[in-house]
């Protein structure tokens, strides 16, 4: 068997025993006897099972991962907001095993490729509300504080029995988070107080296309405007 026809038949053994055990069903041996291969073969092209369970991680996200990059954009950023979230949650709840074993046990400094790239697009959607003048806080806290929320309402709702879920947990959750970070009313509507902050993050979020400044200058005025966000 060629070396890529092994690698896809143990991660797709791999996925299946996730799908049927959860994690623990995933060990190198019940692996390698569902996949046909011997354990060498395994550890030459995973290193160790760890190295197995990210890549089955980052398989299981490739279908997740094109839906998000496929939604189409609406003219209001903060509404394109809600239906990433709304499509994170429904991903966790369609693959439940999956979802757990990608944000169900952290380890800090290391996580799988097709989560990165979903924080990725998420910190995307962020940007576009900093752009549009409607993020209240800068925009990794906002990207950090909406993807903690959406995977730990997640985590919650899989972890109640299905009978006994309410949808409208998350949909709370999700307008909770949103308020706490965007300003959710449409461009031209009554300001606040807020406006000088608002102004600052959407200057901020633009600054890398403006280029009438040198570097230090850009640089200048990224501390000063960093400088009004943090108050």
């Amino acid at each position: 068997m060629p070396s890529g026809n092994k690698r896809e038949a143990i991660l797709g053994a791999a996925a299946d025993l996730l799908a049927q055990g959860g994690r623990d069903a995933v060990s190198t041996r019940a692996v390698c006897k569902a996949a046909g291969v011997q354990a060498p073969i395994l550890y030459r092209l995973f290193g160790d099972k760890q190295g197995l369970l990210d890549a089955v991680a980052t398989r299981g996200l490739v279908s997740y991962l094109a839906q998000k990059r496929d939604m189409p954009l609406s003219g209001d950023p903060v509404e394109d907001l809600r239906r990433g979230w709304d499509l994170h949650v429904g991903f966790g709840l369609a693959e439940p095993a999956l979802y757990a074993l990608i944000y169900g046990s952290p380890r800090p400094g290391a996580e799988p490729d097709g989560a990165k790239q979903a924080s990725e697009i998420l910190a995307g959607l962020v940007h576009r509300v900093a752009l549009a003048g409607r993020l209240r806080v800068p925009e990794r806290r906002a990207a950090r504080v909406i993807h903690a929320a959406g995977r730990g309402t997640t985590l919650a709702l899989i972890a109640t029995p299905e009978a006994e879920r309410d949808l409208d947990d998350a949909r709370i959750v999700r307008e909770a988070v949103i308020d706490a970070v965007t300003d959710a009313s449409p461009a031209g509507s009554a300001r606040t107080g807020d406006d000088v902050v608002a102004g600052a993050i959407t200057l901020k979020a633009a600054l890398p296309d403006v280029k009438v400044l040198s570097p230090a200058e850009g640089r200048l005025l990224g501390d000063w405007l960093d400088r009004i966000i943090d108050g």
